[in-house]
């Protein structure tokens, strides 16, 4: 049974050391706001009612250790490319680093990383009706994105903002898994996913209502990885929002059903992927 197409992935839940360094790196690169936080805890987005991410800080809390699960990026969905090219004239003006720039032919995709090592895309999408697909498999690739062309979107009348726009939002996560097998097996034959794409090395993309992907999962830091030590910086979880309070009824079922015991929380439920990656279902 497949999720409901208007499922989305909400805001992103990392542990920081150093909170008011990390802050200042979401608010300043990135240009998201604070819009609330409550002691160590912080929500960050770009609209009053929506958070993109959330900082919770731990100066106690260990790095997250190379070769271990748990969060591969965060990527941020940008209304428009001349958007992208307001968010790459930010970063590039910050005079923070990127580490990559992809044209992933259904997106533009601009990647970095934050003080604590986190990864993060900034991407904008193609319309839908420029993606393809042969023998029903999505076509994804990663060649090199053309800077000039994104920053020719700029106009000489185009005011700087320090700001991202109105709409933006997390549009994925890319998650660093054990097991391709087990990671497909509980996000699509349990949750309920779509696979769109599973010919990539060493990762799969699933998505809802035909979207390129909703999650990303990828061996990549090595097979058979264990979980990162609990407390440790990086991942604390991520939202999987879905429509309405049935359909939040549905998925938990089915997660019962295969002997998993998802927790309460607040309006929704909190359970682990197979290789211990926090996720927040909530409708």
């Amino acid at each position: 049974m497949s999720i409901p197409a208007d499922t989305h992935i909400g805001h992103v839940s990392l542990t920081v050391a150093d909170l008011d360094r990390s802050r200042e790196f979401y608010e300043r690169v990135i240009g998201l706001r604070t819009l609330d936080q409550a002691g160590d805890r912080l929500f960050l987005g770009a609209d009053d009612d929506a958070s993109v991410v959330e900082l919770v800080g731990d100066p106690e809390a260990p790095p997250r250790r190379r070769g271990t699960t748990g969060l591969f990026h965060l990527a941020i969905l940008l209304p428009s490319r001349a958007e992208l090219a307001s968010g790459l004239r930010r970063v590039v003006e910050a005079g923070w680093p990127l580490a990559g720039a992809s044209d992933h032919l259904v997106s533009e995709a601009l990647y970095l990383g934050d003080p604590e090592g986190n990864g993060i895309e900034i991407y904008r999408d193609r319309p839908r009706d420029e993606w393809r697909r042969v023998d029903g498999q999505l076509q994804m690739a990663t060649l090199p994105l053309d800077l000039d062309s994104v920053l020719d979107e700029l106009s000489a009348t185009d005011g700087e903002s320090p700001h991202a726009p109105a709409g933006t939002r997390i549009g994925h996560v890319h998650l660093n898994v054990a097991d391709l097998a087990a990671a497909e097996a509980f996000y699509g034959g349990l949750m309920g996913f779509d696979v769109t794409v599973r010919d990539y090395p060493g990762a799969v993309f699933l998505s809802a209502g035909g979207y390129h992907h909703h999650i990303g999962a990828n061996t990549w830091a090595g097979e058979g990885s264990p979980p990162a030590r609990p407390g440790s910086r990086g991942l604390r979880r991520f939202e999987i929002v879905v429509p309405s309070a049935a359909a939040l009824a549905e998925v938990e079922r089915r997660l019962r059903d295969a002997g998993l015991d998802p927790q309460a929380e607040g309006e929704g439920i909190r359970v682990a992927d197979p290789s211990g990656n926090g996720i927040l279902l909530r409708g």
